[in-house]
């Protein structure tokens, strides 16, 4: 069940109506969650077996790793939940890539060994919600906080269907208040919700699948017949499908739990108008990035220990990071490449980078970098294997092709670079506000229009509908 079908919408509407009409906020919270399981079973039902389990064992685990005095005994119950979470993320996950890349050693060393033949169905959202509870067991271990008694409000937690299958992924802190104190539905949520909620499908049907996935997908296929031109046009497209793709699922998100009462953390805050690569993971995935650095990169020794300690924390962190979004070796050199763009603007910061340069002309041009390079790294996250990842780069960066090929590029291509170039232009305009704000300040009927094109442009879209691009992770 996606956000931008026709099923979700009469779930949608089912759901508020059965909440608004109950009193009591414990029959509210159960509805909630037999919701919420309803929801994810649309999927696959036998893998909701899996979410309770994990829900239930990580509830039991964190009440053991709080009632323990020895320290011992806390470490080893964290332990247990560590290695059995992420060990059931890896077998769903990794053990293909593992098996393959085995076989590849040993072929390496002239061993022919052929890996069993099995298919594994990667249960949906199963990166997201092993996040949430890995972090409110680690959480409980390091005493931030007691757990809740209630296996009910825990689950809650865990799975409350706009944030289960793809985030944001939130903290216990976040959630705890939220989900113990009574709220409802008010016409002030119910509006900002339903405006999110349609901002977010016009980014997903509109401009994700409608608009740039058609042409990141052609040349994405065929990557060897395109010129630097087209080249540059396909990955720029995928830059764009994969931005609002993903924060068009999380303004669904954040849009269906405002209509709920809830207030979930802002995932996404004009990251193409990042000025630096640490700029741009303070505003790309922010749940993602911030758990990465307080659960990773602080227990790796974040930046304690020197220069260079702190150097191979941020590399390790990013490279881990990379692993987490797909089994291949192109999401790990996705991830180094990031981490090397983290390294060295460290670096340079430290050593190289003077107070004189922070004037207006050197942030832009920086800014015009760091964009280059996010695109530029998003070409291995799009690239089948680590071939195809190669071409791609020798085919970007084949300037003189670039310059010669622009003129052969069809409408649909310019149709891309005008939207991508428009995208960026308002990260820029609106770079340290967000759409909840700016939806505030519009006069109620340039607010009423606004939404309104956008619902007409949602129901006319030809575009195919495709799942959201993180489901997959």
């Amino acid at each position: 069940m996606q956000f931008d079908s026709f099923t979700f919408l009469a779930f949608f509407a089912l759901v508020l109506a059965g909440y608004n009409a109950l009193r009591a906020w414990g029959a509210r919270k159960w509805l909630l969650l037999v919701a919420s399981y309803v929801f994810y079973s649309a999927w696959n039902p036998p893998f909701l077996l899996l979410l309770l389990g994990s829900t239930t064992l990580d509830w039991l685990v964190a009440r053991r790793i709080d009632a323990a005095e020895d320290p011992r005994r806390r470490k080893l119950w964290v332990i247990a939940t560590l290695l059995i979470n992420l060990g059931v993320l890896g077998y769903f996950k990794y053990s293909r890539f593992l098996l393959d890349n085995f076989a590849a050693a040993l072929a390496g060393a002239g061993v022919n060994y052929a890996p069993p033949a099995f298919d594994i169905v990667l249960p949906i959202g199963i990166s997201f919600y092993t996040f949430h509870s890995l972090s409110y067991c680690i959480d409980i271990y390091r005493r931030r906080f007691r757990p809740t008694a209630s296996w009910r409000d825990y689950a809650l937690y865990v799975g409350f269907f706009p944030q289960l299958v793809a985030g944001p992924i939130t903290r216990f802190t976040q959630m705890r208040e939220q989900i113990e104190t009574p709220r409802s539905t008010t016409s002030a949520g119910l509006g900002m919700g339903l405006a999110l909620l349609i901002l977010g499908l016009f980014e997903k049907i509109v401009l994700a699948d409608s608009v740039f996935a058609p042409i990141a997908n052609a040349y994405f296929d065929a990557p060897g017949t395109a010129d630097s031109a087209a080249a540059w046009t396909g990955v720029l497209a995928f830059s764009g499908q994969i931005f609002c793709d993903f924060a068009g699922y999380s303004s669904c998100a954040l849009g269906s739990a405002l209509a709920l009462g809830f207030v979930l953390p802002i995932n996404f805050r004009n990251p193409y108008a990042a000025v630096g690569f640490s700029d741009f993971w303070r505003r790309w995935h922010i749940s993602l990035s911030s758990w990465l650095r307080d659960y990773l990169y602080v227990s790796l020794g974040g930046n304690r220990g020197g220069e260079w300690r702190t150097l191979r924390n941020l590399m390790l962190t990013m490279l881990i990071g990379g692993l987490w979004h797909g089994a291949a070796w192109t999401f790990v050199i996705w991830g180094g490449l990031h981490g090397l763009y983290l390294v060295l603007e460290r670096t340079m910061r430290a050593h190289l980078w003077p107070a004189r340069w922070n004037n207006v002309v050197l942030r832009f041009a920086y800014a015009i970098i760091t964009l280059l390079g996010v695109c530029t790294a998003w070409a291995w996250f799009r690239a089948a294997d680590v071939s195809q990842g190669w071409q791609i780069m020798l085919s970007l960066f084949d300037l003189h092709a670039a310059a010669t090929g622009i003129g052969r590029l069809g409408p649909s291509q310019l149709a891309v670079l005008v939207t991508f170039s428009l995208l960026v232009l308002v990260h820029a305009l609106f770079r340290n506000s967000g759409p909840i704000p700016w939806f505030s300040r519009l006069p109620a009927p340039l607010l009423g229009l606004l939404l309104g094109l956008m619902t007409a442009m949602i129901v006319l879209s030809p575009g195919d509908n495709h799942a959201f691009i993180y489901f997959q992770f």
